[in-house]
């Protein structure tokens, strides 16, 4: 990225006003008073107190003898040109923000600085008798390239900030793909990425699925838990959460409304090198939740519905079952066929017994013994047969699902 240009200097600081033999006093004594300068900073400023290694006082010293230069050379022609020294706290601000300060330790320094270099500088000028017009010329020219510098440094700082945090995001989708991806998984090539992506690799986790929406609005992303990865451009949209059954974060209701609303469904808790699997229960719940067979609103986790999801794993063959284990029925007529199959759910569900039966299908018990003679016509001796029994469950409870999701459709 470039580094930005200066907005000038003021206008009223001309040659006239100036001895011409200022700039280069000034320039002699630049190394003196850049060293008091970069004392004065070290001491005042705590982020830059620290025993300096090689490179650190190098940009230190630079930074200072560069915003020197500036104002010496202002003075010297104030229309002159500054891209390099502009360069130079472009680049120190982004080496602030790579080492992890902030902006505020960059602009005090730059305050502090440039406070104690005007003071050693004023004096310079006094001692030449200039002025009072000049002076104070020569002081807003200093404060101003104080303004300069500083916003240099910003915009490299925010680079840095941006380009950081855009890396990092890279690096946490490719540890994502990698732990969801079809393949075996490589211990070391996660912990290779997880380092890169500053993300401390847990033993289990538990992956998200979250419902689409028709745009892309930042107010609809979820509030990503404490160390989880997100992808919001994968269809499904899918979070992985580490260690995800401490601190009883899915039951939470801080989890649902970092959520925004938006529907999803929770995959099974897994180690971590078996998160596909997560995803793949996930997925399918949602899936589930968008036909209806599982709530469509709200926060799904697939511990508590594992026999819909188990049943709903292999539907060709779901067909299949039904259509053999529940032919008796297509006998009946199709007001008689769903009373008939829901009866005998509730039976079957019940121990065989016809007082609950009836209590849990708000009818009278002679109704239910009724209905009852009429599946021992259609189905005979396999409502008595044990395997018969189950796979009787099964189907009708597929069916019972299936009537709901085409009833909410």
């Amino acid at each position: 990225m470039a580094s930005p240009t200066p907005h000038g200097v003021p206008d009223g600081l001309g040659a006239a006003l100036v001895p011409p033999d200022l700039a280069e006093l000034l320039r002699a004594q630049l190394e003196a008073v850049a060293d008091e300068v970069e004392e004065e900073v070290r001491g005042q400023v705590p982020e830059y107190a620290r025993p300096a290694d090689g490179t650190h006082r190098a940009h230190l010293r630079a930074g200072v003898v560069q915003a020197l230069t500036l104002f010496v050379d202002h003075i010297a022609d104030p229309r002159g040109r500054w891209d390099a020294i502009a360069a130079t706290y472009y680049e120190l601000g982004r080496g602030e923000a790579q080492e992890g300060r902030s902006l505020d330790a960059l602009q005090s320094a730059l305050r502090v600085g440039g406070l104690h270099a005007w003071r050693l500088m004023g004096r310079t000028a006094e001692e030449l008798g200039l002025d009072s017009a000049v002076v104070a010329a020569l002081g807003e020219l200093a404060f101003r390239t104080v303004h300069e510098v500083a916003e240099a440094a910003a915009a490299g700082y925010a680079e840095a900030q941006l380009s950081s945090t855009d890396e990092l995001e890279r690096r946490r989708r490719r540890l994502l793909d990698l732990l969801l991806g079809e393949g075996p998984v490589s211990v070391e090539a996660v912990q290779d990425l997880a380092h890169g992506a500053r993300w401390s690799v847990p033993r289990h986790v538990a992956v998200v699925a979250l419902a689409a929406t028709p745009d892309h609005r930042e107010e609809d992303r979820p509030l990503a838990a404490a160390g989880a990865l997100v992808d919001m451009e994968s269809r499904p949209p899918r979070m992985l959460v580490p260690d995800p059954d401490g601190s009883g974060r899915f039951a939470s209701r801080a989890f649902v409304l970092a959520l925004r609303g938006r529907p999803a469904a929770i995959g099974p808790t897994v180690p971590l090198a078996e998160a596909a699997r997560s995803l793949g229960w996930a997925t399918r719940a949602l899936g589930l939740m968008g036909r209806g067979i599982l709530p469509r609103q709200g926060v799904v986790r697939c511990a508590d519905h594992l026999s819909t999801l188990l049943l709903h794993s292999d539907e060709p063959m779901l067909a299949q079952l039904r259509s053999r284990v529940l032919h008796p029925l297509d006998a009946a007529s199709e007001g008689q066929r769903g009373r008939l199959a829901e009866t005998l759910l509730a039976w079957l569900l019940s121990g065989s017994n016809v007082p609950d039966v009836a209590a849990r299908l708000h009818v009278h018990p002679q109704t239910v013994r009724y209905r009852l003679r009429q599946l021992e016509k259609l189905f005979g001796d396999a409502l008595h047969d044990p395997d018969t029994r189950l796979d009787l469950i099964l189907a009708l409870r597929s069916e019972a699902l299936q009537d709901n999701d085409t009833f909410t459709t």
